[in-house]
């Protein structure tokens, strides 16, 4: 996503490189509060993207990703006000909503019970920072906001990532180096996700940064319910495998429905994302394959 939004900020926007200071962990490991607070000094706005991701529990811990999470969050948005940011934006998950939330997910339903127990962890770190925005806003009137993002895809991928469409395309491509009779599916293939293109996330992530000032939540999606079955098809089409898709009805799907709400982002921001998904797999695997 940095890469995205980096590549936004210059082209599209003419920001001039030398004002955008975009650290690695490597450089600075936002977990230690002096470094956050060096990290945001003369600053005018924060884009916090840093992220230990869900996949890291299965490796490092549960603990280790909910307190990674959190700390770097909250280490920034302490920081940020301490320094005199005008403005912090706070990047969230549609996991962070309540396991039986009505679809389409709705910005006031985040609080109207727990999230799922799939990604329980990480996506509590998540909530944190929403709380964390709010009460920075009530107590101190310091302009932060959180935006929640729906299942984002795209060139740039960790490739070793557990989310769903990276989880696929290794599948693909293992299936046609060992030339297997076909890949697996799990569970129906009926269960629907909302997937956003990065480079439409990243639009949405700047132009919540320039035009949103609230206190509540936005959603930033396609708003667009999209099968997995029709995913791993258009993925399968893309990557020329032919050999086909075997339904495993034995294995967990997760949730049945997911898809965001984005009436308000079209409201407040005017955003209305500009690739489909068959586009937006495409594009992907073509970057993949170096075209």
């Amino acid at each position: 996503m940095g890469r995205h939004i980096l590549k936004n900020l210059l082209e599209n926007r003419g920001v001039p490189s030398n004002n955008i200071f975009t650290p690695h962990l490597k450089e600075l490991d936002l977990r230690d509060q002096k470094v956050a607070a060096k990290a945001v000094q003369k600053m005018d706005i924060v884009i916090h993207l840093a992220s230990l991701s869900s996949s890291l529990a299965s490796k490092t811990g549960p603990a280790s990703v909910f307190y990674g999470n959190s700390i770097m969050g909250l280490n920034l948005l302490e920081a940020s006000r301490m320094a005199g940011v005008k403005k912090f934006i706070s990047i969230g998950s549609a996991n962070e909503y309540p396991h039986n939330a009505p679809m389409p997910l709705k910005e006031e339903y985040l609080w109207q019970g727990m999230s799922g127990p799939e990604l329980f962890p990480y996506s509590m770190s998540k909530k944190v920072m929403a709380l964390g925005t709010e009460l920075y806003r009530k107590e101190y009137g310091f302009n932060a906001i959180h935006l929640i993002l729906a299942s984002m895809y795209g060139p740039g991928y960790d490739p070793d990532s557990s989310m769903l469409v990276p989880a696929i395309i290794r599948q693909i491509q293992k299936a046609k180096k060992d030339n297997l009779p076909n890949i697996i599916g799990w569970g129906s293939g009926n269960a629907t996700r909302d997937f956003l293109y990065v480079e439409d996330a990243a639009e949405g992530i700047i132009k919540a940064a320039e035009l949103y000032n609230k206190e509540k939540p936005l959603n930033i999606g396609s708003g667009i319910e999209t099968p997995v079955r029709e995913l791993m098809e258009t993925l399968c089409s893309a990557l020329e495998f032919k050999d086909g898709i075997r339904w495993d009805e034995t294995k967990p799907e997760g949730s049945l429905r997911y898809v965001l709400d984005v009436s308000r982002a079209r409201r407040e921001l005017g955003f209305n994302p500009l690739v489909d998904i068959k586009n937006g797999l495409t594009k992907t695997v073509k970057k993949l394959n170096g075209l």
